[in-house]
């Protein structure tokens, strides 16, 4: 670079101008091509090679990366082009000392301010790829990103007031060291809502979708959003309650999500039964209650279950009906009518078995009338 300097200076002195003149004009016109190298340079970034990266990314059946190129991510990495390219050249053209550490702070404090916006978009990003994640959907990733933003851009602003002040980092954060107490003071709900965030996270007591009731607050709904100072709760009339994270740490809610996970809702009422209408059921009642669809699956399924006991352990209907709970002719009626138009193949091998035991009784029945009748002789 000396030697295109110099070379630029026995232009100008060969065109009959001074010396001090030859430098400011040298150093005039390396200004300029430094900052048409940083221009151009972003320029390149933003219209050629953002573009084509538009283009890739439309292409691709990823999402993660629409979404990366939609929070401008890239967009911020080509401005720290123009500035990194004027703080690295710039001594080339400036002689001035102080001017020249002027404008050097100026870039570096650019610098790190697009580089701090360059890490926000980056993790904002992450958080909306990572929200749409099924085993991630649930967690309070909003009030971590918060956090993590907040960190970042309070280590930013020491740097940025360290090169101000041309004060090591380190001197500032000895500084706040003794402030702590007004700095607690000062972020105290976002350090309780930090805390509290990792507890309700820790202990899986809140959600994103639950259902929650809280009357402190007037909270009767849906959570749609839990970040790092509010909870927000949709409520049933569409209006929004905002709670402090703490508050659900610290105070009782009730949270409706085992009762929705479980596919049904128990509700504790008190009924008064007249003992006198319990019964067993007759056909005439269950050819009634048949004709109720929730009932009727239950009545077929109970007489093929009736059906294939008596087949299997070749039972009685007397011992049918006291193996069930259930009156004889109710078996009687299973296993004639109703089996008959549910299933007729099995129908026909419970008749067979029925009738069987039918014989063997009058067999019993014959037995027992001749046993009496030959006791009585015997007197």
């Amino acid at each position: 670079m000396e030697q295109v300097t110099g070379f630029i200076n026995e232009i100008l002195l060969s065109w009959g101008f001074s010396q001090s003149w030859a430098d400011d004009l040298t150093s005039g016109i390396i200004l300029v091509v430094i900052l048409a190298i940083a221009f151009l340079g972003d320029a390149i970034c933003r219209h050629i090679i953002l573009t084509a990266v538009a283009r890739l990314v439309k292409k691709t059946k990823a999402t993660w990366d629409d979404i990366v190129f939609d929070r401008k991510v890239l967009t911020h990495v080509s401005h720290l082009v123009a500035p990194i390219v004027l703080y690295i050249l710039l001594p080339l053209a400036i002689s001035n000392l102080g001017l020249l550490s002027f404008i050097q702070r100026i870039c570096m404090i650019y610098i790190i301010a697009v580089f701090l916006k360059f890490i926000s978009s980056l993790l904002t990003a992450l958080f909306h790829v990572y929200s749409e994640k099924e085993q991630f959907r649930d967690r309070p990733l909003k009030g971590l990103l918060q956090t993590v933003q907040v960190i970042l851009f309070f280590i930013g602003g020491i740097i940025i007031v360290s090169i101000l002040i041309d004060k090591s980092p380190m001197v500032l954060l000895t500084g706040l060291g003794a402030s702590a107490a007004v700095l607690m003071l000062v972020f105290k709900d976002s350090i309780m809502g930090f805390v509290s965030g990792i507890q309700l996270s820790a202990n899986n007591m809140l959600r994103v979708g639950d259902w929650i009731q809280m009357p402190k607050y007037g909270a009767d709904g849906t959570v749609i959003e839990v970040t790092l100072n509010t909870v927000k709760v949709r409520n049933w009339d569409n209006t929004i309650t905002t709670i402090p994270p703490y508050a659900l740490v610290s105070d009782s809610f009730q949270n409706w999500r085992g009762m929705q996970e479980s596919g049904g809702r128990r509700i504790k009422r008190s009924i008064r039964i007249d003992m006198n209408s319990v019964k067993f059921c007759t056909p005439e009642m269950l050819a009634k209650y048949k004709k109720i669809q929730l009932l009727k699956d239950y009545i077929e399924e109970r007489a093929v279950e009736i059906a294939y006991y008596i087949i299997e352990h070749k039972a009685t209907v007397r011992q049918t009906a006291k193996e069930f709970g259930v009156s004889k002719s109710t078996i009687h009626k299973d296993c004639t009518d109703r089996l008959e138009q549910i299933n007729p193949t099995l129908a026909q091998s419970v008749r067979k078995v029925l009738d069987v035991n039918k014989r063997e009784r009058h067999i019993r029945g014959g037995l027992a009338t001749r046993e009496k009748y030959l006791h009585a002789h015997m007197r």
